[in-house]
Parts: C-alpha cells; structure tokens; sequence
C-alpha cells in the first residue's frame, strides 16, 4: 500500500532536515541516497519537492523572509524551516491547491513545532496567498 500526501509530506520535511543538517556539519552527502533512506520505494512527489526546494533555497529564503515580521527563517527551528520552505515551494511551483498545502504544512508543524514556530508558518503562508 503507498503512503498518502500527508505521510510523504512528513518525509520531506524530514530529508530537508537531515540535509541541513549534512550542510550545517559539512557532512558529505547525496540527495538521492538521503531520499532512499527514507522513503521505501522510489517515488516522484517526494524526488519533486524534494529537489524542488533544494534548487530554490536561495529564493525560498528570501520569500519567507520578506514575509516574516522582524524575524528571518534561519531563526526558525530546523524543522519548521524545512515545513515552511517546502509550503511555499508547493504553493509557488505546484498546481497543489492552497487550502491543501496551508492545512498539511500546520499539521506538520503541530507535530514537530512549537506553537510559536507554528504561528510564523500559518502567519507567512497566509501573507502569500493573499499577496
């Protein structure tokens, strides 16, 4: 049986995380093996936004904080940041409907945010579509 969105979703936000993490402690490493690590069979949703949001970073970061009131992503917890990069990715790049991409990103960030964390997500992706 394959995973529904929301679980691939949640895979995402944990190969974003891990990969910072690579880049923060300048491990070597490779998306693709980062991606087979956790996700069982191969699969292009998760390969999309997965890359997506990599090749986008720059100006992903730059949304966000633009967005962000007297904050900026990089003060973000890991996780949330990941959530958050990979929400406005969706919402930029993917025909995913807004209400779809908004809902899941919070349910995401209940899970591994605290609430202040979850409140920026919520406050930044409602700018943007309403921007």
């Amino acid at each position: 049986m394959g995973k529904t969105r929301s679980e691939l979703r949640e895979k995402v936000m944990i190969i974003l995380y891990q990969i910072d993490i690579f880049k923060e402690r300048k491990i070597k490493y490779d998306v693709d093996n980062v991606i087979k690590d956790n996700v069982e069979i191969e699969n292009e949703f998760v390969k999309n936004i997965v890359y997506g949001v990599i090749t986008y970073q720059n100006e992903l970061d730059e949304l966000a904080n633009s967005l962000i009131n007297n904050w900026s992503i990089d003060r973000i917890d890991k996780s949330g940041a990941a959530i958050l990069k990979m929400a406005l990715y969706e919402l930029k790049y993917t025909d995913t409907p807004e209400i779809v991409v908004i809902n899941e990103a919070i349910e995401l960030s209940k899970k591994y945010s605290d609430e202040s964390v979850r409140k920026i997500i919520n406050a930044v992706l409602d700018k943007y579509i309403k921007n």
